[in-house]
């Protein structure tokens, strides 16, 4: 019999977490899967930790995983994602506003050959304009970027097959962005649109620091188009130019030398248009050199500091490298 694994990362969720836990086994408790739950702790300064340990207690279907620190949304997914051991894995948030009355559609997609269930958000009215204008336009410029293809609203609510797992776990990148490298690993997917819940209780963990951050990995990590923007700027500044020259030997060649009047004004004004065009580039080649520095350290992605399952007993600590 196939089983089913939920992957969910905690990030001081003591709020939200009971009314979480007791939606998601209310529905769970309708699927004719065996089922395991893996929660992971990426590193929460409240009573999370305590109220994990109690439910992997209580539960022998679920798996607390304690990291060292905070390490980040990704990295605490690809921790899951390493644990989960189902033939079916669902990554979800656990503030509430992936619902999982969803799963069992979910997982009859999948059952009919689906690698890849992915959701869509609709249009959220609650979140502000400028978030909501910021989401469209990063998804924009990396459709545009990027030569992998992100579902716009997509979220980090979806279904795997284990050998979509499997080929996901085999991308050893230390900057992670997950849409983008499900896209780039392929298999069959379909897209299923959902209307995002309240959330459950506090507010969300995606500063505008982490959005950036993520923007960043996204376009960094799945595109060279920046540096090709510096090309063709390159290219353009050499048509002004030669265009330039053309202008000037054409007063030489008619005799009209002395009308060519000091250009201060132009002059520094490509001066300071070449001078940016130049930083850009540089700025450009320093992120991708800074990517290459942190990669080939072959730092891991996150550190187990404790894995907590079925009985206090069974609490374990690790300090080793828990990377794909």
């Amino acid at each position: 019999m196939k089983t089913v694994s939920i992957v969910s990362p905690i990030f001081n969720e003591e709020k939200s977490l009971p009314l979480f836990y007791e939606s998601l086994t209310a529905v769970l408790a309708e699927l004719d899967y065996p089922c395991e739950i893996v929660f992971v702790n990426d590193g929460s300064a409240d009573r999370s930790e305590e109220l994990l340990n109690e439910l992997a207690v209580a539960d022998e279907r679920v798996k607390t995983i304690h990291l060292s620190r905070n390490f980040g949304h990704q990295a605490a997914l690809s921790a899951g994602l390493n644990a989960a051991a189902g033939d079916f894995v669902i990554m979800m948030d656990s503030d509430g506003q992936h619902p999982p009355a969803l799963i069992p559609e979910m997982i009859a997609l999948a059952e009919s050959g689906y690698d890849v269930v992915q959701t869509q958000r609709l249009e959220d009215r609650s979140n502000g304009l400028f978030k909501r204008k910021t989401s469209e336009l990063f998804y924009v410029l990396l459709n545009k970027l990027s030569d992998t293809p992100s579902v716009p609203g997509g979220a980090d609510f979806r279904l795997m097959s284990r050998r979509a797992v499997d080929a996901l776990r085999a991308l050893p990148e230390f900057h992670r962005y997950l849409r983008g490298m499900i896209g780039w690993i392929g298999f069959r997917s379909v897209i299923v649109p959902f209307k995002p819940e309240k959330r459950i209780a506090g507010s969300s963990k995606y500063s505008l620091k982490k959005m950036i951050r993520l923007g960043s990995d996204a376009i960094f990590s799945f595109s060279l188009v920046p540096l090709y923007i510096g090309l063709s700027a390159g290219g353009f500044f050499l048509i002004l130019a030669l265009a330039e020259v053309i202008y000037v030997l054409s007063f030489w060649i008619g005799g009209r030398s002395d009308e060519l009047a000091p250009g201060w004004s132009s002059l520094m004004f490509m001066l300071l248009i070449v001078a940016a065009i130049l930083m850009f580039i540089l700025g450009f080649i320093g992120v991708y050199v800074g990517y290459i520095f942190q990669e080939v350290k072959r730092r891991p992605i996150y550190i187990v500091r404790e894995t907590v399952e079925n009985q206090p007993s069974s609490a374990k600590s690790t300090e080793k490298d828990a990377s794909p």
